[in-house]
């Protein structure tokens, strides 16, 4: 089933009609029907004239805000399938707000330094934060950089972790606080905070083509298989079993007079899985804000939203050097700020810049499994991160354990759009997107500049392509999703980009 939402079309006051329809000249129900129906017309076109003047009299607003959402040390990270606390902070967690606003029309993007957002918590923060700011709900959109280096906070795993130390401790030592709690509270106040920020914009947009930063993390193999991450230097590789996605796309948000950059907001596909430890880190796109800032602006707030890298990572296995840790974070992030600083010159400013934004709920199948498969996952769990089983054997234990909580066979998963001119769309999808259903969207895309969000309002894992499926290996493994709900996204978001 796919519900489909309304999108904003211009507002005429009433009394504006009825004002109008007194003061226009010759108009009466007494002239002939022929008459009549030519004043009518005449009456019409100049109502819908008007209210696009009106429309076009009113100016794209947006507003910036930041929120610290770092947890207290000593909280259960997330990222890996096995247990670990975290023992400082590098660089605090954010979650950063963009406000939009033109006439009636309201829209938020929110994207968190977190690994995911659980529906849960969005629903609560969407809920909450539009009583406040009269955004509605479904026009908020909250994203997670999906940082390896943040807090698990939610989800299968958690639940198994917490429900273990409880039986073991009485409390869970970890969860001192409600974390989640404290979460939602400061991503209502961000937008809250955003919203006071709304001012006037002058925005420009452009993108490049970086090719030397990411790869397909997915190899075919000499005996047939696809591997991710098969190491480096394997001999075995064949080659990638699929694409990149190597566009780095950048809008600028400016004062008016063009004299300050207020905020931005920028897209790439790539798995922010390279600093690993116990330290909280928002990975790479750290680097990326600090770069911007320094070629535009120490104030600016820089949003950065990770494209379709459900597929993509970091690792060059042709290069025997190590990729891990902060340095590796930080050679990304000055990297993709290098990109940023080539696109500048080239920027365009954004065609009729306007607000139009738009919804679909699809349904997808979600996997089945049996009562045995079941009971042994609960049995299983218990040899997490302990080396007594394969990794891939994990992965799979890990999922039914989640999707066996959920007792569900569908789920209604959003896609969103928010369209900010002529030439220039930010779509929003959940999970952790293939890279070619991203290059699909794109391909499909009536708007010139189409970036892409994953990652949106509910995590709920991989959604591979069709023939990744066939192919098995990790991302499969680890997908709720049945085959064929990634295309069922793909169509939802091209059908609603043509719609906007």
């Amino acid at each position: 089933m796919v519900i489909i939402y309304g999108t904003a079309r211009p507002s005429v006051p009433a009394n504006f009609v009825r004002n109008f329809c007194i003061a226009l000249p010759g108009l009466s129900r007494h002239k002939e029907p022929m008459q009549r129906t030519k004043n009518s017309r005449m009456l019409l076109f100049c109502i819908l004239c008007s209210a696009c003047s009106l429309q076009a009299a009113e100016s794209l607003k947006i507003g910036f805000s930041t929120a610290d959402i770092t947890p207290p040390k000593g909280w259960r990270m997330s990222g890996y399938f096995y247990e670990r606390f975290s023992t400082n902070t590098r660089d605090e967690l954010q979650a950063k707000a963009m406000v939009m606003e033109r006439g009636d029309e309201k829209a938020a993007l929110v994207v968190c330094d977190l690994i995911g957002i659980s529906r849960s918590l969005s629903t609560q923060v969407r809920e909450a934060a539009s009583k406040k700011t009269k955004i509605p709900a479904a026009n908020i959109i909250i994203a997670a950089t999906h940082t390896h280096t943040g807090p698990l906070y939610a989800g299968g795993l958690r639940d198994f972790f917490h429900k273990r130390a409880e039986e073991k401790f009485d409390r869970d030592p970890a969860e001192g606080v409600a974390y989640p709690n404290i979460l939602a509270e400061r991503l209502v106040a961000v937008l809250v905070e955003a919203q006071r920020g709304l001012q006037p914009v002058y925005l420009e947009v452009g993108s490049t083509m970086v090719t030397n930063l990411s790869f397909n993390r997915r190899y075919w193999m000499n005996d047939g298989r696809v591997v991710t991450n098969p190491g480096k230097t394997n001999a075995n590789v064949v080659g990638p079993a699929g694409p990149i996605d190597p566009q780095f796309g950048f809008v600028v948000a400016m004062s008016p007079k063009k004299d300050r950059v207020l905020g931005t907001f920028s897209s790439f596909a790539l798995h922010p899985d390279t600093v690993g430890g116990t330290e909280y880190s928002a990975d790479y796109p750290f680097y990326l804000e600090q770069s911007i800032r320094k070629l535009l602006g120490e104030d600016l707030v820089s949003l950065f939203g990770n494209s379709t890298c459900g597929n993509i990572n970091h690792v060059n296995v042709s290069d025997a050097k190590p990729q891990k840790g902060q340095e590796e974070a930080e050679r990304i992030g000055k990297a993709l700020g290098n990109a940023a600083s080539s696109v500048l010159p080239g920027l365009k400013p954004v065609k009729s810049p306007t607000l139009r934004v738009g919804r679909e709920v699809v349904t997808v199948p979600l996997h089945q499994f049996t009562a045995e498969r079941v009971a042994n996952a609960k049995a299983d769990m218990q040899k997490l991160g302990t080396g007594q089983t394969s990794f891939l054997e994990q992965v799979d234990t890990a999922r039914i354990y989640h999707l066996q909580a959920q007792g569900a066979s569908s789920l209604q998963l959003e896609v969103q759009a928010v369209c900010l001119g002529a030439d220039t769309a930010i779509v929003g999808l959940p999970g952790e997107i293939f890279a070619e259903l991203g290059l699909a969207i794109k391909k499909a895309s009536p708007f010139k500049n189409t970036f892409i969000v994953e990652l949106c309002n509910d995590d709920i894992g991989y959604v591979p392509t069709r023939k990744a499926y066939e192919e098995g290996g990790y991302e499969p493994t680890n997908s709720s999703v049945k085959p064929g709900g990634g295309e069922m996204l793909v169509e939802a978001a091209i059908r609603l980009l043509k719609r906007l």
